[in-house]
């Protein structure tokens, strides 16, 4: 008979949300322009941020799903005849669009007391690649990513 190889079980070594989370995380203002906002995220190379109230609250995340929708449904109107324009020079067409009205408007977060289990049960049961931490006051204080969990997990 052959021999079975043993699997590996993988536990997770965090046990709270505040020991899965990467604190201080990037964030977006609700006053951003898309402009701004498409800046910081390719500069950052980051798919979605946390969008923020002057509190420092969190009140939606914009993603580059949000932006995408947000780019299919703009019209682009020329405010003036590209054709009354001297030779070399074109019209730029600069999106005054503030990142509040293109953001999803629902965070999904935990507190830093939350149990790593629920974490991870949460983020399935959401379908979503990210939570955020808030603290008491629910202020942003960190996130947590796929990538966070995958490196809390152990073999055992």
């Amino acid at each position: 008979m052959p021999a079975v190889a043993k699997q590996a079980r993988l536990s997770l070594r965090p046990r709270t949300a505040a020991e899965m989370m990467s604190p201080n995380p990037m964030s977006i203002s609700a006053d951003a322009t898309v402009a701004e906002a498409v800046a910081v995220l390719t500069d950052r190379g980051f798919c979605a941020a946390p969008v923020i109230d002057e509190a420092g609250h969190p009140v939606g995340v914009l993603s580059r799903a949000d932006l995408l929708v947000h780019d299919r449904e703009r019209m682009t109107h020329p405010q003036g005849r590209e054709d009354a324009l001297p030779e070399g020079f074109e019209l730029e067409q600069a999106d005054p669009t503030m990142v509040a009205d293109v953001m999803t408007p629902a965070v999904f977060s935990v507190t830093p007391d939350a149990p790593a289990a629920e974490v991870v049960e949460r983020m399935l049961g959401l379908k979503v690649h990210q939570l955020y931490v808030v603290d008491e006051g629910g202020a942003l204080i960190g996130v947590i990513t796929a990538m966070d969990v995958l490196r809390g997990l152990k073999a055992d």
